[in-house]
């Protein structure tokens, strides 16, 4: 904290932009925001700072709004692979054929695609991402590398990927040792560090690629090393279909019965889901990762408002193909109220930056630590570029960066005290090669994915 008898010195000093200090906070004009050693520790009016304060590095912010950092609970970075074209298919590219799918991904692809993925999502303003996919040992510090928070695992699962696509659900028991290892691997090296700049979820992917057993050994494993699990839960209706084949009930009934529904589950997507299966969530305290673009794209609609009102914690995710949480909220917004149809107090811009903030934070472990822009916090922050045209008027500048901005306008990222990306650009690395080298992956996978 500042010493109030000497004149306070930061590491950096944010001044004159508008800032939102919390979900639920007023606006504060012609801010401050001082930053040392990568925590929040003035924030407030620029006229309240001590005289003689001082910093080794100063950003102009006038503008421009600044936010919490952006959270983005579930994502595929590599899967910026199938963008353009996996859309307009109906369904995951792990499920479907003539598409690069996770098994033919070598290790210099995968990162290649995850820092290209990564790049995407830091540039739009999340300071922190989930990410799910394969040869995660790599691609994690390399995406890590870049500056943001990341999370990352690989995908847990025992049945042979390979045939999943073209309608065969086998499973090897030897698969899902092989990738629990990996997980387990992953949480040793990269989770609980001092600076919380990468963690690990238990990334079980889906009920219907994880047997009943198997889903059991992964919640005995979370249990055991006291590490959260996230999953695909009924993303499509192909998946009700195998687990009610295989088990007789709702993928909702099987992770209760196998004891991974609890307020620890992150659960991406929960679209196709009974009444009672709404209910059980809600009970359980499940975090919804919920995916409103990417959803919506397929033809689908989660049913988030009666998830909420059943007790779920609604959270923020880009999933597959772009990265642009601020375009994402928007979204969120909207499907809710169209589930309504009726704009209720219960369901505004608030509410939403809440869902990408502190919500976000919380189903990462990292409450009081991440999520919001106030003294004693990490300092992940993002400030967006308001005088362009779209964002003029902004009488209300929460509701005019929800309703008209995308992730386009940020111009800074700060994530830990330091500025990650500066002026639209990244500090840490060349974005053009990231971005030569994401095509170049992509166009050798779609390549031996076409048989050329």
């Amino acid at each position: 904290m500042i010493n109030p008898s000497a004149p306070p010195f930061f590491d950096l000093l944010v001044e004159g932009c508008t800032l939102i200090p919390a979900a639920f906070s007023s606006p504060i004009s012609d801010a401050a925001i001082g930053i040392t050693d990568g925590r929040f520790v003035f924030v407030g009016a620029t006229k309240d700072l001590p005289q003689g304060t001082s910093a080794k590095q100063r950003l102009r912010g006038h503008g421009h709004l600044a936010i919490p950092g952006l959270v983005n609970v579930h994502t595929h970075t590599i899967l910026s692979m199938v963008r353009g074209v996996a859309e307009d298919m109906g369904f995951a590219p792990a499920y479907t054929p003539g598409v690069p799918q996770g098994h033919m991904v070598t290790e210099d692809e995968a990162v290649a695609l995850a820092r290209l993925g990564a790049l995407e999502a830091m540039l739009f303003g999340s300071t922190l991402i989930n990410d799910t996919y394969v040869h995660t040992t790599l691609t994690l510090p390399a995406m890590a590398e870049l500056g943001l928070r990341v999370f990352s695992c690989n995908r847990i699962h025992d049945v042979d990927f390979s045939g999943v696509s073209k309608g065969r659900w086998e499973y090897d028991q030897a698969i899902g040792e092989k990738t629990l290892a990996e997980a387990e691997a992953l949480v040793q090296r990269f989770h609980g560090l001092p600076d919380a700049r990468t963690g690990v979820q238990l990334a079980a992917h889906a009920p219907d690629t994880c047997s009943t057993s198997f889903l059991k050994t992964i919640g005995e494993a979370s249990r055991r090393m006291g590490i959260p699990v996230q999953t695909h839960l009924a993303q499509s209706k192909v998946e009700v279909a195998r687990i009610r084949e295989r088990d007789g009930k709702t993928p909702a009934e099987l992770l209760d019965e196998v004891g991974l529904l609890d307020n620890r589950l992150v659960a991406a997507h929960c679209i196709h889901l009974t009444s009672d299966d709404i209910l059980r969530i809600g009970r359980a305290g499940v975090r919804l990762a919920h995916i409103p673009k990417g959803n919506a794209t397929g033809g689908t609609i989660a049913p988030t408002r009666a998830l909420v009102d059943a007790g779920a914690k609604l959270t923020i995710a880009t999933d597959n193909m772009h990265a642009d949480m601020v375009e994402v909220m928007r979204w969120a917004l909207a499907i809710g109220r169209v589930q309504r149809g009726s704009v209720e107090d219960s369901w505004q811009p608030e509410h939403m930056l809440y869902a990408a903030t502190e919500e976000g934070a919380a189903a990462m472990g990292l409450t009081g630590e991440i999520g919001a822009v106030l003294p004693g916090y990490r300092a992940d922050m993002v400030l967006l570029e308001m005088r362009r045209p779209h964002l003029i008027p902004h009488n209300d500048p929460l509701g005019t960066m929800m309703h008209t901005a995308h992730g386009r306008d940020v111009a800074h990222v700060i994530v830990e005290g330091e500025v990650v990306v500066r002026d639209g650009r990244p500090t840490r690395v060349d974005m053009e090669e990231i971005c030569r080298k994401g095509a170049a992956a992509a166009d050798a996978l779609w390549r031996r994915a076409r048989g050329a």
